[in-house]
């Protein structure tokens, strides 16, 4: 188990050789520095449970130290050492975050308690900092990123229809997402702590797709070494997503309408009926209707599986959700491939805008990971620069509407509309994109008038 990191700030050689000994005795790592500018660097390059530090100390003091630490992303608990006369910088520091404070002649007693106090308060808050991830990663519409309303709408209809038993048709372009639809459905439903297992019926031959699906015995063909489980058995009490159902073959239809029905299935080579119960999720995006048209579909199967239908719009009929989700996948690749970049420039949203995004929301993924690939670690703004080719030659439409004889307010309000546009309305966003603080946007839209 790894020792608690302790950082000891102080300018006084002796007191801190003193200290270093104390709490090395005691079982921690330490290490010093001479002042806040020294210590500061430190806490930049590696994390420390706990600050002890002086507040009278040359170039950066105690007080300056910690208002650096909390303008900043640094997670230390700091102890301040004061002497009486100041202790009203010792309360400045705790106004500030920090953890607690000590007069000068504290005893070693007093020292180690608020140590451990301070220890204590730190794996409680990373503990929450853990539960929070997991609330927020174990959220039913995780990844499903938009304020459009047809997103709205769906994310209320699965809410209402999550217990059901019923199966469910998602049907949309590729790249919508069918997928996260699908586990938000199971995510929302009583059978959440149970299995979600998902199958693409188009990524196995069909002849492949059987054993996967149904399961098989040993022996039952050449190569069946073991008795293997299917997706139903896997599934079984959760939920079973069938992606791209439009290309499964006719015979495998046949069983699979059987299952739905009778609640049952053997293994491929079993002549033991294996009871199921599971919640079918179905996705395609073909016309299943034409398929049926076509005899590649069997229309009993359609409405079996077409309880509740649910069409995911593609990207470009939920323009407005362009901005939220690039916001969404910059931060995820910033992550990633650990850059700092700040923002999408305009010039580039109104690339976004104008894009028809036949691959959707994937598309849009793919291309933000490109450009945050391609950028280099200090660049603060996505630019045209980080786009593939196609997009920077993309023909604009109407740019800004802005047109020739507009006055310069004329102008002005419609740039500022456009912005508030791109970004929903989010004015702290447009405000940074503007290049103004939100007061200046606010009066500026009270003054021109703009309107949502």
């Amino acid at each position: 188990m790894a020792k608690p990191k302790i950082l000891l700030v102080d300018d006084e050689k002796k007191i801190k050789e003193t200290l270093k000994i104390v709490l090395e005795n005691e079982g921690y790592e330490v290490q010093t520095a001479s002042n806040g500018v020294e210590a500061l660097n430190l806490l930049e390059d590696e994390y420390f449970d706990v600050t002890l530090t002086d507040n009278r100390m040359p170039e950066m003091n105690g007080l300056e130290l910690m208002r650096e630490i909390s303008k900043s992303d640094i997670k230390t608990a700091v102890i301040f050492i004061t002497a009486y006369a100041d202790i009203k910088d010792a309360v400045e520091a705790i106004k500030l975050g920090a953890y607690n404070y000590l007069e000068k002649n504290f005893t070693t007693e007093e020292l180690l308690s608020v140590i451990k106090e301070a220890l204590e308060k730190q794996k409680m808050i990373e503990k929450n900092n853990i539960l929070k991830k997991k609330l927020k990663n174990h959220s039913p519409f995780h990844g499903i990123v938009g304020e459009s309303k047809k997103i709205k709408e769906i994310k209320n209809l699965i809410c209402k229809i999550a217990d059901s038993k019923a199966s469910v048709l998602l049907m949309g372009e590729s790249g919508t997402g069918k997928e996260l639809f699908a586990r938000a459905i199971h995510q929302c439903s009583q059978r959440r702590n149970k299995p979600f297992v998902a199958i693409n019926c188009a990524a196995l031959p069909q002849t492949l797709l059987e054993s996967e699906l149904f399961g098989y015995e040993k022996g039952a063909f050449t190569g069946a070494l073991k008795q293997k489980k299917g997706k139903f058995e896997l599934a079984n009490g959760g939920t079973l997503f069938l992606d791209e159902i439009g290309e499964m073959n006719l015979e495998t239809q046949s069983k699979l309408l059987r299952v739905l029905q009778e609640k049952e299935y053997e293994r491929v080579g079993g002549l033991k009926p294996i009871k199921v119960d599971i919640r079918v999720v179905a996705a395609t995006n073909v016309d299943l209707k034409e398929a049926i048209k076509q005899g590649r579909f069997r229309e009993d199967l359609y409405y079996r599986i077409n309880v509740i239908p649910i069409e995911i719009p593609p990207l470009r009929e939920r323009k407005e959700d362009i901005p939220i989700l690039a916001e969404y996948f910059l931060k995820m690749f910033n992550r990633e491939y650990d850059k700092s970049i700040d923002l999408i420039s305009m010039e580039v949203l109104d690339i976004f805008m104008e894009y028809e995004w036949r691959g959707n929301a994937r598309e849009l993924k793919n291309i933000i990971e490109s450009a945050v690939a391609v950028a280099s670690p200090d660049d603060k703004i996505l630019g045209p620069q980080h786009l593939q080719a196609h997009f920077v030659n993309t023909k604009r439409k109407n740019s800004n509407e802005i047109k020739d004889g507009m006055s310069l307010a004329e102008i002005e309000k419609q740039y500022i509309y456009n912005t508030l546009k791109k970004v929903n309305w989010n004015k702290s966003k447009a405000a940074k994109i503007l290049n103004i603080n939100r007061q200046t946007l606010y009066n500026k839209i009270k003054s021109l008038n703009i309107k949502k």
